[in-house]
């Protein structure tokens, strides 16, 4: 999963991978779900597949309330997004480092609407299982 090619480059310039504290306001103006497990692989975890949902308030796809389940005192992953559109390539956002409490962590910009993807993360350590929210 180490692979943060953008293949098409028009389609991956609608995406912007952005700092913690950019676009705030718009982040909290976003459907907040929890997602179900989606996938293991090599070290990696992926959530179950998400949509954006049709909400003209939000182009983000933020992450927040973060916790280890086996750590309860960490508080901080690094995610990525991986983008699963219907035509065209695979495509992911670059890594970003998250902690909770605090802010939404954004993780993309520029998100349109009805575009499946997913939220991975690396895992730590054997048996790590990470909670969290995404804002989109």
């Amino acid at each position: 999963m180490q692979k943060l090619l953008l293949p098409l480059a028009a389609f991956a310039a609608a995406f912007t991978v952005a700092p913690a504290q950019a676009n705030a306001a718009t982040a909290h103006r976003c459907d907040v779900v929890r997602p179900g497990p989606g996938y293991y692989e090599a070290g990696t975890v992926a959530s179950e597949l998400l949509i954006v949902p049709d909400n003209g308030r939000c182009t983000t796809i933020s992450v927040l309330n973060i916790r280890d389940l086996a750590n309860p005192a960490d508080r901080c992953q690094t995610f990525l997004v991986q983008f699963l559109p219907a035509e065209g390539e695979t495509t992911y956002t670059d890594p970003v480092e998250a902690c909770s409490p605090g802010r939404r962590t954004v993780l993309a910009t520029g998100v349109p609407d009805g575009m499946p993807y997913r939220v991975l993360y690396r895992i730590d350590y054997l048996g790590q299982s990470v909670r969290f929210r995404v804002a989109h």
